[in-house]
């Protein structure tokens, strides 16, 4: 589904990723953990085409988006959920659904989304900027899933969440699965990416110093305290 080879990106003169390289299979999800500022955001970035890696290739459905723009990314299969949620605040909870829709007949309707997220349905007509921090990241995951995509990106959907809603956006991702799709996931909130993994990378200034199944990061503890502060 997902190939990323020897990716480099940088920042101006400054290099962020160093060579990374992992892969995302058919309804499998991927977690990539890390503290922060260690460039796991600036790899999502690179995978949608917001920030192009300048070295390595990226592969999607077995063609090179390296250098894609974002909405070709999009058009090809690919959905993202941001970091900070990133909803459009003027605009009621429908319609954020709405723009982002891409009327192609997917099975991911505003029907479907209100069944996984029946809160949405009642906040309809409300503002986005009146939700609150968890009705929001329920509307960008929502909005990405309008979009139909075999793919998700999916950056920090816990942060700053209560810890009820961090187990709900847990079971959501666990439905998703179920539902096949694939999930790249970054993530800080350890207990419930090892739950939803299927593998685990570790990033660190930019390279993955670790890669396992969850069940093996679990039991190695001086991976946890080294790079994940636990």
């Amino acid at each position: 589904m997902l190939e990323i080879a020897d990716v480099h990106t940088y920042y101006g003169e400054s290099h962020v990723l160093h060579g990374v390289s992992l892969a995302v299979g058919p309804g499998e999800i991927v977690t990539i953990l890390g503290r922060n500022g260690m460039g796991k955001t600036t790899l999502i970035r690179s995978v949608i085409g917001f920030t192009p890696a300048r070295r390595g290739t990226i592969r999607f459905k077995g063609e090179d988006i390296t250098r894609w723009p974002p909405f070709r990314a999009v058009e090809h299969g690919m959905g993202l959920v941001p970091q900070g949620r990133r909803v459009f605040p003027s605009l009621t909870v429908r319609e954020n659904l709405e723009v982002a829709a891409r009327g192609n007949g997917g099975r991911w309707t505003l029907a479907k989304v209100h069944e996984l997220f029946p809160r949405l349905q009642e906040r309809a007509g409300n503002r986005a900027n009146k939700l609150s921090g968890g009705e929001q990241q329920m509307l960008a995951i929502g909005r990405a899933l309008m979009t139909n995509p075999d793919l998700l990106l999916m950056d920090e959907p816990t942060e700053g969440l209560a810890p009820l809603l961090v187990r709900e956006v847990g079971r959501v991702i666990a439905e998703l699965k179920r539902e096949g799709l694939s999930i790249l996931l970054v993530e800080q909130n350890l207990p419930m990416a090892l739950k939803v993994a299927d593998r685990v990378h570790v990033l660190s200034r930019g390279q993955i110093v670790y890669s396992s199944t969850p069940s093996e990061l679990s039991a190695n503890h001086e991976i946890q305290s080294r790079y994940l502060g636990v």
